[in-house]
């Protein structure tokens, strides 16, 4: 069995994330999405959260599975029994950090290997960062994130600024 892992912080889920999650899932018998906290970030919604919005907008897909994990990339793919990390790429810039991650992660687990997939072009200029950024001000992200987690990307900056 071909088991894959996705990892990300999905900080909120994109439809960027969609589209690497739909193309990945044809690719192994299990897709797991794995959620993690990432140290250099500071995420807008918890880790539980950011779970369930994965599962929403995932639930059409049989085989993705969505789980939290804490660690190192490999030892939860060792866990997992996984055989191959998916990583997306928007442009060239990413593809440096990401191959270093790829290789370096092939040193600590040589029994897993990394693809990369390449983004479709109409999701390329696509962040989670720049949703975030524009949900912050007020402006319409509906064309950039699944309508269920719309509203709920809009009240947490709403409970941000009572606070």
């Amino acid at each position: 069995m071909r088991i894959g892992i996705y990892p990300g912080s999905f900080d909120p889920v994109t439809f960027g994330h969609i589209d690497i999650i739909k193309r990945a899932s044809r690719l192994v018998d299990i897709l797991i999405i794995g959620v993690l906290t990432n140290s250099s970030k500071a995420p807008l919604f918890t880790t539980k959260e950011r779970a369930e919005f994965l599962k929403i907008a995932t639930a059409d897909i049989s085989n993705v599975k969505i789980e939290e994990y804490q660690g190192l990339l490999v030892d939860y793919a060792r866990e997992k029994q996984a055989n191959v990390i998916f990583r997306g790429l928007r442009a060239v810039t990413d593809f440096e950090y990401e191959l270093q991650l790829a290789q370096t992660n092939h040193i600590l687990n040589a029994a897993v290997d990394t693809v990369f997939l390449t983004t479709s072009m109409e999701y390329a200029y696509l962040s989670s960062s720049t949703v975030k950024e524009i949900a912050s001000y007020g402006g319409n992200i509906e064309k950039f994130v699944p309508a269920p987690i719309v509203q709920a990307i809009y009240d947490k900056y709403q409970e941000l600024r009572r606070v």
